[in-house]
């Protein structure tokens, strides 16, 4: 018997090499070759793509009538709200988060409630029939009417989606999935590539709704080809702690909505229930005010959040300082010390420096810079904050506060919190006043540091 040929494939990109190397020449990340069997397709396979080929038409864009895709509400608003406000007929979806946070438990519901309107089918790799049953009693959830199939091999799936003609499938997970038509193990490059593409290729032609659960790494990427993300309309994260209750869904892709929307659901005995006042997880309940801490207001897609940002400095006891951070970026905070010193004159060169967002949330945009700073300077002086006061505000490298996107809105949503006090940018002053809202506007890191106080 003829040895199988070996090549090696990229995980980050997908690009295909026939010896190993520490870097892929495609994409040019290292250690990311993994060694799978070589794979050809039938002569049937082939017939078929060349067959394919030959039936495309050419359009002009303005013949094409363009319509805005209808959405189906899935019963959760949080999910709605990440999905760009429902369900699309034949977008495909990807779901990756951490094993036990809870991806799982939200597509049951998210089946539970359609299936009063839709047909639906779960398809489990990983799950007997029985453990699914049990999890939908515990969860007291009215899952009758929902369609189980426990399968992994592809041309079966395939074979009961034709049969069934369902209006939304999930696929859980796409790594235990696997074709015929290829010799590799369920969960390699080729298998996860291939399976991915062929219910793609289903979910477009039969106008079903796919949606694929996938696996993580330790990184908290997707296990598997990036490729992967590139077929798929939408990417969602599952976000949190295994030992909170609380969970955010994020979107990184979505070609039906906007990108970066956040779902917080909090987990119960009774599944995942939505969180009507997501602000109130990621701020902190104090008797009294305290040293270090400055509440400010993130935007996350559509939604502005409040965050309350903690900083604790402590006199250094080895040459080296250290500098660390939780849910801000790391670089980011040595940048605005040094901005603090340069431009504040205060310097914290003998100072540890530790940086916290509560609540476990992940802030990206440089509108915290300024909160930052404060509660630094608030820590190191040992000086609370005033009482009901908001920051947010990013922060040059010449000392200049820059303007933040919806600079409104987010004064808006902390008025409507309670909050009487706003230290912001010139140039997000609204041009009317806030009722309730005492506004002090900045255009110097200094001049913020001269007026927290006042």
């Amino acid at each position: 018997m003829a040895k199988a040929k070996t090549i090696y494939s990229c995980t980050e990109c997908g690009g295909q090499v026939p010896k190993w190397q520490g870097q892929c020449p495609h994409c040019e990340a290292w250690n990311t070759l993994v060694e799978s069997v070589a794979e050809t397709l039938p002569a049937a396979g082939k017939n078929r793509f060349s067959a394919l080929a030959t039936t495309g038409k050419v359009q002009l864009l303005s013949e094409v009538e363009a319509q805005d895709a209808p959405r189906t509400p899935t019963g959760i608003a949080e999910f709605d709200r990440v999905l760009g406000g429902g369900l699309v007929s034949g977008a495909v979806v990807l779901i990756g988060g951490d094993p036990g946070i809870g991806k799982s438990t939200l597509l049951l519901q998210t089946l539970a409630h359609l299936s009063t309107q839709q047909n639906v089918l779960y398809v489990s790799g990983e799950e007997s029939s029985q453990q699914i049953a049990l999890r939908a009693k515990r969860l007291a959830l009215d899952a009758r009417a929902v369609h189980l199939l426990p399968e992994i091999q592809l041309e079966k799936i395939q074979a009961a989606i034709a049969h069934s003609k369902p209006d939304v499938v999930v696929i859980d997970s796409i790594q235990t999935v696997y074709s015929e038509q290829l010799t590799s193990a369920p969960g390699s490059v080729a298998q996860v590539r291939e399976c991915a593409a062929q219910l793609t290729r289903l979910a477009k032609s039969s106008h079903v709704t796919m949606i694929l659960v996938g696996h993580v790494t330790k990184e908290g990427t997707l296990a598997g080809p990036r490729v992967l993300e590139h077929i798929v309309d939408t990417v969602l994260y599952f976000e949190g702690d295994t030992h909170s209750s609380f969970r955010l869904v994020r979107a990184f892709k979505n070609r039906f909505g906007a990108v970066n929307e956040l779902g917080v659901f909090a987990m119960t005995e009774k599944g995942l229930r939505e969180v009507s006042n997501p602000s109130a997880l990621f701020l902190s309940q104090h008797d009294a005010q305290v040293a270090g801490s400055c509440v400010m207001v993130t935007q996350e897609g559509t939604r502005p959040l409040l965050v309350e940002i903690q900083a604790l400095l402590d006199d250094a006891h080895s040459p080296s300082p250290r500098r660390l951070s939780l849910g801000l970026e790391q670089n980011r905070l040595a940048m605005l010390l040094a901005v603090l010193h340069r431009h504040a004159g205060i310097a914290c060169f003998d100072q540890d420096v530790f940086i916290n967002a509560v609540g476990g949330v992940k802030i990206t945009e440089p509108g915290a810079d300024l909160a930052v700073l404060l509660a630094i300077v608030s820590s190191l002086r040992n000086r609370p904050l005033p009482e009901k006061m908001v920051v947010f505000g990013e922060v040059g490298l010449a000392g200049e506060i820059r303007p933040v996107q919806r600079g409104q809105e987010r004064l808006k949503e902390a008025a409507k919190l309670g909050f009487t006090r706003a230290i912001i940018p010139k140039a997000n002053k609204p041009k009317h006043a806030i009722e309730g809202m005492d506004i002090i506007a900045v255009d110097r890191v200094e001049d913020a540091v001269s007026k927290m106080r006042e």
